[in-house]
């Protein structure tokens, strides 16, 4: 979405969600968004991302000190791609070997964190061997990479007992954090987080992603139940996140919003990283988007370093044509 005033001052982003043109032509600039709330009618969020660049451009200001900078300007990242590559193609799965070699193509590509799908149980083979499956493949990887970070992700592809069962097979393996492990549910996430507590584990509980119900996360959180937050960072939106990441510092907790699909979402996330804070690390999406100029992010050693630029610091080609 691209946003012009009368004065030639223009802001462009992903779209956050529908939006009624006709709110938007012929109002000023301040009835729409409010620098230091975001967005100020709900019917207009879709433009969420292209207004707060807007304002950026406006003040020569970065996103991120729009929003505060509390945070770190250079914030981790990491590689959200490692999926089931071993079970491809279906007339001959590669086996954990393909697993490894795409992790070995992103750790080439300056990635020091690296996030595993796991659940194959829940679809993609029997469930017996799908969980072993993944005790091989998270043990793997942990043997590869000694130093960098692993997380897993099941997308809900276990219950309780069996995912505590896989904890107990990659006990040692140092898990960063585990995300969706199964479906949201209060009691399973006190089971789990008493699990982490006898165990002496580090391991962080990350939830939020599919469907958030932020009452209730927040609720369990405020249990200690949940350690990090993941609502999608387009969909969920800048204005939300503005609103709801005191409550979430308020808590004790941490944010990484969930950014997959889209390699913008990423700078997105860094840029609600370095203005809000609280947010440890941010998920990247290998890729690149044609058309747009992200040269002012400094990607080294695992970490993304947001530019200074007004706005999101990212030129449209489309806009210089």
């Amino acid at each position: 979405m691209v946003v012009r005033t009368d004065s030639g001052k223009v802001g462009w982003g992903l779209a956050a969600g529908p939006v009624a043109v006709d709110g938007v032509v012929g109002r000023a600039v301040g009835e729409l968004i409010d620098p230091d709330v975001g967005v100020l009618d709900e019917s207009l969020r879709g433009l969420d991302f292209a207004l707060h660049d807007l304002v950026g451009q406006i003040e020569d200001l970065p996103v991120h000190a729009l929003l505060g900078g509390l945070g770190r300007t250079t914030v981790p990242a990491y590689d959200g791609a490692i999926y089931f590559a071993d079970l491809d193609p279906d007339e001959a799965p590669a086996g954990v070997g393909a697993v490894l070699a795409d992790c070995a193509a992103d750790d080439a590509a300056g990635y020091r964190a690296f996030k595993l799908k796991i659940g194959r149980g829940n679809r993609w083979m029997e469930r017996a061997a799908g969980d072993v499956r993944d005790i091989e493949v998270t043990r793997a990887v942990r043997e590869a990479y000694p130093e960098h970070r692993i997380l897993v992700d099941a997308n809900d592809g276990y219950d309780c007992d069996g995912f505590l069962e896989y904890l107990r097979a990659v006990d040692d393996c140092g898990l960063y954090w585990v995300e969706e492990p199964f479906l949201d549910d209060a009691d399973d996430l006190a089971r789990l987080r008493k699990y982490l507590t006898e165990a002496e584990s580090a391991t962080l509980i990350a939830e939020g992603e599919s469907n958030p119900e932020l009452d209730s996360l927040l609720e369990i959180t405020g249990r200690g139940d949940i350690d990090v937050l993941l609502m999608d960072v387009v969909s969920f939106g800048l204005t939300s996140w503005r609103s709801v990441m005191p409550r979430i510092a308020e808590l004790g907790a941490h944010a990484s919003p969930h950014a997959w699909g889209l390699p913008l979402k990423t700078l997105y996330a860094a840029q609600l990283a370095a203005g809000l804070g609280s947010v440890d690390t941010i998920e990247g999406v290998p890729g690149e988007t044609p058309g747009v100029d992200t040269s002012g992010y400094l990607w080294k050693d695992g970490e993304l370093t947001v530019p200074d630029r007004p706005g999101f610091g990212l030129s449209l080609d489309e806009l210089s044509a």
